[in-house]
């Protein structure tokens, strides 16, 4: 394995740019052949472009299962029932609105694209995080007619000041989380909590198709070459294949593939069961939920879990703007120069893949899918796997800049406490505290100049 990962690692060397601070004929299109050009709100929305025929057709068909609402069992609607009994959200497209990125409540609003997870210390039998006895993985607070809901959850803010060398203030918004009306008892004495965003869902295929050769080409776990970044691979269960994986996906990189993501999420964020996932996760104090009727066993077919997973698996990246532009050009310089891209590392390329569409691609998604310690600011201190409290995983760049448009916001990382990219750049630490620090450092067309990198991608 390790002498696969120093090839890759040479062949990528020996394929990257001359000038990887300049413009890169082709990097427009960061998702390779799959790259969509679309710039209104459905740029996120919208198929790999190299499909054929019959998988658009087969897309379409996922579109359709991702946002359309389940119903509770029994219904008429046979294909769509078994929601709950305990649940977060009516459907996929409920939380990934648009197929992009979800956001944390307004103030008096109920969570409705973010979730709350729950573990007690410990690891469950395949070095997952220890679910909370009563409520489990995560705070569910809606159910069906009979079954109580299992709490409420509440976000407040605290401004934290700040400033950059050149005197221009700026401050940071620090999530406060609360959870009451307990519907089963208190929660454990020792409950650790980590709110989270739903994240975007397009260009998951692309990094599916990534060789796990070439992650552990990335990955320095005990800095090795001394530049201060210690890239870690979260190693996770995976469940259909009944051993241990390179995890990819999540916050945390703790799924290792689209399939159980999608399998995983059916369960916890809509109460639907899957052939993956077969079993409700009632306890033992959630009597109603345990009696409450099922749409099924599994309540989603395999032929339905399918289209939605391949619906995740081949959303299109849409395509950069202005990437020759000198502004976009000089930021990315500064990106470079400020060693933001030693973590959302630019250019990958993809390998074999059951998708055929998806095989040997460059790509530009700005990701190493590694675990980074990103500082005690943005902590949750909740082991997940083998990421620590503050570990989380580089999230994707691509597509960034069209979040306003798209989702009708700015509010970036796990918790979307960030109003803007400037600020999720100021909450950086740990690992990526001396990026954080240059950006700090800039002038204000330098910092400028950032962005305008950051919003062309």
């Amino acid at each position: 394995m390790e002498r696969a990962a120093l090839i890759v690692s040479m062949l990528v060397l020996a394929c990257a740019p001359a000038d990887p601070s300049g413009y890169e004929p082709g990097e427009e299109r960061s998702g390779g052949d799959t790259t969509v050009f679309d710039t209104s709100r459905a740029a996120y929305s919208i198929s790999a472009r190299n499909l054929t025929f019959d998988e658009r057709s087969r897309f379409l068909v996922g579109n359709n299962f991702f946002g359309d609402n389940w119903v509770v069992a029994p219904s008429s609607t046979s294909a769509r029932d078994g929601l709950g009994p305990l649940h977060n959200a009516l459907s996929c497209g409920s939380c990934h609105l648009f197929d992009g990125r979800g956001e944390p409540p307004g103030e008096g609003e109920e969570m409705v694209s973010m979730l709350v997870r729950l573990s007690v210390p410990g690891q469950d039998a395949h070095g997952g995080p220890l679910g909370e006895p009563t409520y489990g993985g995560q705070l569910q607070p809606r159910a069906i007619p009979g079954v109580p809901a299992e709490g409420a959850t509440h976000l407040a803010w605290e401004e934290v000041p700040g400033a950059y060398e050149d005197g221009e203030a700026y401050s940071l918004r620090r999530p406060i989380l609360t959870i009451d009306t307990l519907a089963y008892g208190p929660m454990h004495d020792d409950v650790m909590t980590s709110a989270r965003v739903a994240p975007p869902v397009y260009g998951l295929g692309l990094l599916e198709a990534v060789p796990d050769a070439t992650l552990l080409a990335l990955a320095d776990p005990n800095d090795a070459d001394g530049d201060g970044i210690s890239g870690r691979i979260n190693h996770v269960w995976d469940a259909a294949r009944g051993e241990t994986a390179i995890g990819r996906f999540g916050w945390k990189a703790t799924q290792p593939s689209i399939h159980q993501q999608t399998a995983g999420a059916f369960l916890g964020d809509l109460g639907i069961t899957t052939s993956l996932f077969p079993s409700q996760e009632c306890s033992e104090r959630e009597a109603e939920c345990r009696a409450a009727t099922t749409g099924g066993e599994p309540e989603c077919e395999d032929d339905i879990l399918d289209f939605v997973v391949f619906y995740g698996q081949t959303l299109a990246v849409p395509a950069r703007r202005d990437a020759d532009d000198p502004d976009v050009l000089h930021g990315k310089r500064l990106f470079r120069d400020a060693g933001c891209a030693s973590c959302h590392v630019p250019r990958l390329e993809t390998g074999e893949h059951e998708i055929t569409a998806l095989a040997d691609q460059i790509i530009y998604p700005y990701t190493d899918m590694l675990l980074h310690d990103v500082g005690e600011g943005l902590a949750d201190h909740r082991p997940d796997f083998e990421a620590d409290g503050r570990e989380w995983r580089t999230p994707p760049l691509w597509g960034i800049g069209l979040l306003q448009t798209v989702n009708r916001h700015q509010l970036l990382m796990h918790d979307g406490r960030a109003r803007g990219l400037a600020e999720a750049i100021l909450w950086h630490g740990g690992e990526a505290e001396a990026s954080r620090e240059a950006f700090r450092a800039m002038s204000r067309d330098e910092r400028e100049a950032l962005l305008r990198f950051l919003e062309s991608l």
